[in-house]
């Protein structure tokens, strides 16, 4: 299909017409998940254990059923970036999960 014929098709779709310029403007990019993970070459569990999110979080985002939060998006922008650094930070500023336990009993 030539330019011409894409754009003409895609005009035509009345369940989906092209954005607009504004539109496309206020657009959010939002980090594949799955991606960023298999860049890393972490499994599912792997990914979310080293970067402390659930792992029914991590698979939700990455079949789509949930879209992250702002404050997850800036973490994955995070970890797409720096990697080893978030890992880094992450692991200077964990404690044992006894000690949260104990915190609250």
């Amino acid at each position: 299909m030539t330019e011409e014929e894409i754009n003409a098709a895609a005009l035509s779709d009345p369940d989906c017409p092209p954005l607009t310029e504004e539109q496309l403007s206020r657009a959010v990019r939002i980090v594949s998940v799955k991606g960023l993970r298999q860049r890393l070459h972490l499994t599912q569990k792997e990914f979310a254990e080293r970067f402390r999110l659930p792992l029914g979080t991590v698979r939700d985002w990455e079949q789509s059923r949930v879209i992250p939060d702002v404050a997850a998006r800036v973490l994955l922008t995070l970890i797409d970036r720096a990697p080893k650094l978030v890992e880094k930070t992450l692991q200077k500023s964990a404690r044992p999960p006894s000690v949260f336990r104990e915190e609250f009993l």
